[in-house]
């Protein structure tokens, strides 16, 4: 990979670690699908002008046909499947450990699904990351957590898989999307997010009070989610835009590492230090994934 792209993926990665926190906060008090949908109407309601500013501005050359927009439309369903079940797994697990199992294992989805569907071809040392992955998630998932609870724990790494295909599936729907039809990164997010707040009116306006309670409670996180989920989208968007997926998959997981400390240092989360050796082997293993 190039400078450019691991910089925009590490920059990226912060912000993805940081925003799942304050998600995962916001479950203390609420989240679930309002919570969501207040994420979609902001971020559609901050990243607005640049966005006009990419569809009006005569010096930047946008194509959005019926194509693109179909795209964009497919992308903003799998992106809500992806968050609701985001918020569904942090209500049952710990952000150490859904964080860690859905990020990681994600890659490896999206590594074997850009071999098949565009061809690419990682080298012996990506599949030996693979393996290492693997060897990760069962010592993150061995870990009974703070709860001590063997149920909630399965439960938790049932969602961080389930999340994992989510995240699978969206990364390669948008590279296609990205660098195929040369949609504008920025477009794609914010496009996904408009979409996805008209998608669940029908479930928020019967339910109008509590989606203004869930403001009261969780309007400042929101905004933060709202700001630092799309930055950071954008950022990797930007990057698999000229890089393979199967590359920037893996390597945009050094988040793991970020969002397990978080949920152990700021979320008292049990299992710190066998969580932290979890997530550290599978930071050596995606960047095998990366470099091989």
């Amino acid at each position: 990979m190039t400078v450019l792209a691991i910089a925009l993926i590490l920059v990226a990665a912060v912000f993805h670690a940081t925003w799942n926190l304050v998600a995962k906060q916001a479950e203390k008090s609420g989240g679930g699908p309002l919570f969501v949908w207040l994420i979609a109407v902001l971020a559609s309601l901050i990243y607005a002008p640049i966005a006009f500013y990419l569809l009006l501005s005569a010096s930047v050359n946008v194509r959005l046909g019926l194509a693109e927009i179909a795209a964009i439309c497919v992308s903003a369903a799998i992106h809500l499947g992806y968050y609701l079940t985001l918020q569904k797994g942090y209500r049952v697990g710990d952000l150490s450990l859904v964080y860690p199992i859905a990020r990681g294992t994600a890659p490896l989805l999206a590594t074997v699904g850009a071999i098949v569907l565009f061809g690419e071809r990682p080298s012996l040392m990506a599949f030996f990351g693979a393996l290492l992955v693997s060897a990760s998630i069962f010592l993150l998932a061995g870990d009974r957590g703070a709860k001590g609870d063997r149920a909630s724990t399965n439960r938790a790494i049932r969602y961080g898989l389930l999340i994992a295909v989510m995240i699978a599936t969206y990364t390669l729907w948008d590279k296609n999307a990205v660098s195929v039809l040369l949609i504008s990164p920025i477009l794609l997010d914010w496009g996904s997010n408009v979409i996805r707040a008209f998608m669940l009116l029908p479930y928020v306006v019967p339910r109008w009070a509590d989606a203004k309670q869930e403001w009261f409670e969780n309007g400042r996180r929101a905004v933060a989610v709202a700001i630092l989920s799309p930055l950071a989208y954008i950022l990797v968007l930007q990057a698999m835009s000229f890089t393979p997926a199967s590359y920037v998959a893996p390597a945009r997981e050094v988040s793991i590492l970020v969002g397990t400390v978080m949920g152990a240092r700021f979320l008292n989360e049990g299992g710190t230090w066998k969580r932290l050796t979890g997530a550290c082997t599978m930071i050596i293993a995606l960047m095998a994934l990366t470099f091989g």
